[in-house]
């Protein structure tokens, strides 16, 4: 990518404080847009996002928000573009997860990983909709998971979350068209703060399982974020693009 791509583009990455969502945010940052870093509980964290943003000498700006309530990403949005300006592009980053057996399932936390991962993911696009719609120029990118594509009987919950979201992203993409383009992407294993759920051993069968042995780096997965943001993916809207070291090989 070059430095250029997102010059006086404003970017808005839901769940920017750390892991993919920051890489996210410098990726772009470095790429000349300016970012909007939403968090909902680590402030530190955000502020420490912040910095790495700001030695690309961008504007940005921190937002706390909690995607889950529609009223309080209506006055995200407003602060943001209030800030920086008309939103350009917007990233749906925000997610939670949690292993479960299913004998051991609760109503609750099956809402509260929708309620995140869903509808966190909804609340931000149809907030921004209208307004890139008029301005004739939208690009989204949403976070799912190779959860929502493979069989997960651990992680029903979050891997149903992230299937919705890939199911919402195809089924948008007709309707915002030409206008907004939108796609996801359905990251593997990933060196995050959230692969912390899983035990060593799952880990280490999980790296096995995957052709190219290892785990993959919040800055490849925000490589992919940029590319199909850019004009380099102009033809490509309503898709899942995987990136998972191989480990589920798509026809």
């Amino acid at each position: 990518m070059s430095n250029k791509d997102f010059e006086g583009k404003v970017a808005l990455i839901t769940g920017a404080s750390r892991g993919i969502g920051r890489a996210i945010a410098v990726n772009l940052a470095a790429n000349g847009a300016s970012i909007a870093i939403n968090y909902n509980e680590n402030e530190e964290a955000a502020i420490e996002t912040k910095k790495l943003v700001d030695t690309n000498q961008v504007p940005s700006t921190i937002l706390k928000a909690n995607v889950a309530d529609s009223d309080d990403v209506k006055k995200m949005i407003n602060e943001t573009e209030k800030i920086l300006g008309p939103i350009d592009l917007l990233v749906t980053n925000a997610g939670i997860a949690e292993t479960e057996e299913v004998a051991d399932m609760s109503i609750e936390t099956w809402k509260n990983i929708m309620a995140v991962n869903v509808d966190g993911t909804l609340f931000p696009i149809l907030e921004l909709i209208p307004g890139m719609i008029k301005r004739n120029f939208g690009r989204i990118v949403c976070i799912s998971s190779i959860a929502g594509i493979g069989m997960r009987p651990q992680l029903v919950s979050y891997g149903t979350s992230k299937a919705a979201v890939m199911a919402l992203v195809r089924n948008l993409a007709g309707a915002i068209a030409p206008q907004i383009r939108i796609n996801s992407v359905a990251p593997g294993l990933i060196e995050t703060d959230m692969i912390q759920i899983m035990s060593e051993e799952k880990r280490k069968n999980m790296i096995e399982d995957t052709p190219l042995k290892r785990i993959g780096k919040p800055e490849e997965i925000a490589e992919t974020v940029a590319y199909l943001l850019s004009e380099k993916s102009s033809y490509t809207t309503g898709q899942t693009l995987v990136s998972d070291g191989g480990r589920i090989p798509l026809p």
